[in-house]
């Protein structure tokens, strides 16, 4: 399905499952579905501010994000109410599937942040990736987890690498 046309716009719901239950859920607008990559666009969903220390997402931000069915991660572009670009949020996550209005993502606990500027990326939650279990349990996703978090994590450190993944 092609949502390249403005008469295809539509809403979906971004369903992202952690372990086995989902962790949130919010409309998205979507922007794009080529058959390997989905773009959506949706403000912050969360309860008020979430500040992580090196960023703070909060009312009014927007997120563009793009989800693909055959990569292991998740890109979300942030930018503040004003338009003016945070950085860009990353999500280690098995291949997003669509089913029906759902876009459904299983988050596996890693993350990689990149500021605005560059001069900032960071690996997150990796202890709790460790805390997961996965290694154990499946440790082919385990092993296709740490590989997408050290290619985003290649891409954050090139000039354009993210921005490149995302046109």
């Amino acid at each position: 399905m092609s949502a390249n046309s403005a008469d295809q716009a539509s809403l979906l719901d971004v369903v992202l499952v952690k372990g086995s239950r989902t962790k949130i859920r919010y409309a998205a607008e979507l922007l794009q579905d080529d058959g390997t990559r989905i773009a959506v666009r949706a403000p912050w969903s969360g309860d008020g501010v979430r500040d992580f220390g090196f960023v703070r997402f909060e009312p009014g931000d927007v997120f563009t994000e793009y989800y693909w069915r055959d990569r292991w991660y998740a890109v979300k572009e942030v930018r503040d109410a004003a338009g003016a670009l945070k950085g860009w949020y990353c999500d280690v996550t098995r291949p997003a599937t669509l089913s029906g209005t759902e876009l459904i993502v299983e988050d596996l606990d890693l993350d990689l942040w990149r500021s605005a500027d560059g001069t900032d990326v960071r690996r997150l939650d990796e202890d709790e990736f460790a805390e997961s279990g996965l290694a154990e349990t499946d440790p082919e996703a385990a092993a296709a987890a740490v590989a997408a978090l050290d290619e985003l994590e290649a891409f954050a450190t090139v000039e354009g690498g993210l921005e490149s993944l995302l046109v």
